[in-house]
């Protein structure tokens, strides 16, 4: 990015609204929270991503299940991820953050027009961004977004242990969860605030079903294979026997991705982030258990 068009960034966002979040500042951007560093990418690709019919865009806030779906997707629209044999399963050497690429921590994060003629169709992509913030392209295209949540007591659960897990890591002190519930029920966390983001996909799937497919964590842990087989039928890649189906399943389940090696020793090389982080107990109802919310 040439020194105008960064000194302008920093400009503009010295004027947003700021909270402090976690030991960092975030900045409320058009009604949403960011890290610097994510709401330059996120500016460049809500402006000038370009979005293919065939395209999948998985959508999310921050931890609701999303590294689960980030496995699903691949391995639905994989024909590999149906067969018996693991050996080609990509998910043995690959963090599922690296199977499907996110536009602003990846694509975006360094060039701010990126080349992505060579992608093979149909391209995958990931975002925390919130609908009103989505490229008009992925909006008006024939492409197919699919959004999971989950229920906020748990996200903000697993929100503050993820985030202290990796603020821990680099020797910065905890912040205690009563301060962190306190801002998330403000709203101010990363792409928050939840219930916005939540509620932005929500009327929009009304709307366009066709376009949308409005996933629950808790569906997924409730019925794996019907949600798996749901999902793979709004992605055009329908089952054709239910061993497709388990072994989809399987090779996704949760219990599998925590105990593969590349998920326990690997690092993301676009975060910095320990890939063991990415996945913690992932029970449902964990916020009720918590004394902060009885």
């Amino acid at each position: 990015m040439e020194s105008s068009s960064v000194d302008k960034l920093s400009a503009l966002i010295n004027e947003l609204p700021k909270q402090p979040w976690y030991g960092a500042d975030l900045y409320n951007w058009k009604g949403f929270w960011y890290r610097p560093h994510h709401l330059s990418s996120t500016m460049a690709a809500s402006s000038n991503f370009q979005a293919k019919d065939d395209d999948v865009i998985l959508t999310s806030s921050m931890k609701t299940g999303t590294t689960w779906m980030k496995a699903i997707i691949p391995t639905i629209m994989n024909p590999v991820g149906r067969t018996d044999d693991d050996s080609l399963d990509p998910l043995l050497k690959h963090h599922p953050n690296e199977l499907i690429p996110s536009l602003e921590i990846q694509v975006y994060s360094v060039n701010p027009h990126p080349d992505l003629s060579n992608m093979v169709s149909p391209r995958l992509f990931r975002t925390h961004m919130a609908y009103p913030l989505l490229p008009e392209s992925i909006k008006t295209s024939g492409c197919k977004i699919v959004y999971i949540t989950r229920d906020p007591k748990d996200t903000f659960v697993s929100t503050c242990h993820f985030m202290n897990s990796v603020i821990a890591a680099r020797g910065v002190e905890p912040w205690p969860m009563s301060e962190a519930f306190e801002s998330f029920g403000k709203g101010v966390h990363t792409f928050g605030p939840f219930h916005d983001h939540v509620l932005g996909y929500w009327k929009e799937s009304l709307k366009r079903p066709e376009k949308i497919c409005f996933m629950r964590y808790e569906d997924m842990k409730k019925d794996p294979k019907g949600e798996v087989k749901k999902l793979a039928c709004f992605l055009g890649r329908p089952f054709e026997k239910d061993q497709e189906v388990e072994k989809v399943v399987w090779r996704c389940s949760l219990e599998r991705l925590k105990n593969l090696e590349m998920n326990q020793h690997g690092v993301d090389p676009w975060l910095g982030i320990d890939y063991k982080h990415y996945f913690r107990r992932g029970i449902v109802g964990i916020g009720r258990t918590t004394s902060l919310m009885r």
